[in-house]
């Protein structure tokens, strides 16, 4: 199978399962924040809840594209890391894959929210900055600029969700005359029907958004499991044929010799200089070729390498004022350079499958704990109705806005972050609970520190070890 010794195999395989085993942590660390409103309001029964919050995660895995995969895996850029020694590939995934399991697993232990995306993300930048600390490292080990703009994104997500609750809170307080939707629900009973139709479709779009989100991190981190250890069959995707590429590789090449190098900057220039080297190293494998079958395998990670290489560096020499081009050539580009970003932007369905089983398999388990926490101890009051609905709203809106600009997002905190603003509004920041608010918080700014810490001690010993 895939020509692999039998230990390669093995670990390749530990790898896959505890890829998954990081979907199914984070599917029932994660359920609290789509089925604590409709368990808390009686507006579903506890197993129907989970049962409805699987599938929907399920599906939801499936209409979320690839998008915050893709950004997950060029967080780490394993072109640049990625060596002849396939162990040294097993020792990088599986040490952010084991530092993400840790956090997540200890947080739900605790009942506290925490955050699955920071545990990831967090785990993915320490394996690269350990690998920065090597003797023998060259290239960049992270990349700063998608880091940035991650980061960016999870803390803007619980500030905006916190502020936006409080806002259609008091929206609903001016405009909804029935004063049943703010009353704390009967313990036996459920809610009226419109209003229980309501807590059912916020639950069902946070759980379809939370799999288009959470569910692509999964596919991300399996991405960089293939790539990571069998870059030579994954690093394409193998459905489509490189030598389609041609084409736009030949318009890229124009459209770079259009370049006055004499205006540029000398960053700029060094930048054409490799975007050019990385093109002719495209040419060099495809000439000759009429067939893929005449691609050598060991080609297709060099063709991969070439294609993200030229695309960075073309992307900040493209954004300088010193680059005087026509927008009918920038635009050349884009479609060009998109075409052949296909072939590297990609990810098979059995990954997206094993995924969402994972992912909606994990819903259905242990989801309790969490669920006590957000429904009961953020705030110093029952869950009202009013509170439930809107708190979800805003959580589904910003999840779903942040897939859709490719951005992984923090159901947790977004949600966390939610409720605590629908219980301001309700009486003010008093009507917080300080202590379990306090342990959010720490959670949240200790996640990324300690994840980061983790990965990258478990790197540096694996790398050791293997």
């Amino acid at each position: 199978m895939l020509g692999l010794e039998p230990q390669v195999l093995l670990l390749l395989l530990v790898c896959l399962v505890a890829a998954c085993a990081f979907e199914f942590v984070n599917g029932f660390h994660d359920t609290a924040n789509a089925v604590a409103t409709v368990i808390y309001t009686n507006t579903l029964r506890p197993w129907v809840a989970v049962i409805w919050s699987a599938f929907w995660n399920f599906i939801g895995v499936f209409g979320g594209g690839i998008g915050v995969a893709m950004g997950i895996v060029y967080l780490l850029p394993v072109e640049s890391l990625v060596d002849q020694n396939i162990y040294h590939g097993i020792a990088m995934v599986g040490s952010l894959i084991l530092a993400a399991i840790i956090w997540n697993v200890g947080t739900w232990y605790y009942g506290i929210p925490a955050s699955s995306s920071h545990a990831l993300i967090g785990s993915i930048l320490g394996v690269g900055i350990a690998f920065s600390l090597l003797p023998d490292s060259s290239g960049a080990a992270v990349n700063w600029s998608k880091a940035t703009e991650t980061g960016i994104a999870l803390l803007v997500g619980p500030l905006f969700g916190f502020t936006l609750t409080i806002i259609l809170m008091f929206v609903l307080k001016r405009f909804v005359k029935s004063k049943a939707i703010f009353k704390e629900p009967h313990k036996r009973k459920p809610p009226p029907l419109w209003i229980r139709l309501i807590l059912i479709a916020t639950c069902t779009l946070v759980s379809y958004f939370h799999g288009s989100n959470d569910g692509q991190k999964g596919v991300g981190l399996i991405m960089l499991i293939l790539i990571g250890i069998l870059p030579f069959k994954f690093a394409l995707d193998a459905g489509k044929n490189p030598l389609d590429m041609r084409n736009s590789l030949t318009q890229v090449e124009q459209v770079m010799s259009r370049i006055n190098v004499a205006e540029l900057a000398p960053d700029e220039k060094t930048a054409l200089t490799e975007i050019n080297q990385q093109t002719a190293t495209l040419d060099r494998i495809f000439a000759g070729k009429t067939d893929v079958k005449q691609l050598p395998e060991s080609d297709r990670f060099q063709i991969r390498r070439a294609i993200l290489l030229t695309y960075n560096r073309a992307k900040k020499l493209m954004g300088s004022e010193r680059v005087s081009l026509s927008p009918q050539d920038r635009k050349t580009y884009e479609t060009s350079i998109d075409n052949m970003r296909e072939f590297t932007d990609y990810a098979p369905k059995w990954v997206v499958l094993i995924v969402s089983l994972s992912l909606g398999i994990g819903t259905m388990v242990g989801w309790k704990r969490i669920v006590v926490t957000i429904g009961e101890r953020i705030g110093k009051e029952h869950l009202t109705y009013a509170q439930g609905a809107s708190s979800e709203l805003v959580a589904a809106a910003m999840i779903g806005m942040s897939t859709q600009f490719h951005l992984p997002a923090s159901t947790t905190h977004v949600l966390s972050s939610a409720i605590a603003g629908s219980m301001v509004a309700n009486r003010g920041i008093k009507n917080l609970n300080p202590s379990m608010v306090r342990n959010i918080a720490l959670a949240w700014v200790l996640t990324l520190p300690v994840t980061m810490v983790l990965s990258g001690v478990l790197f540096l010993f694996f790398r050791a070890v293997l």
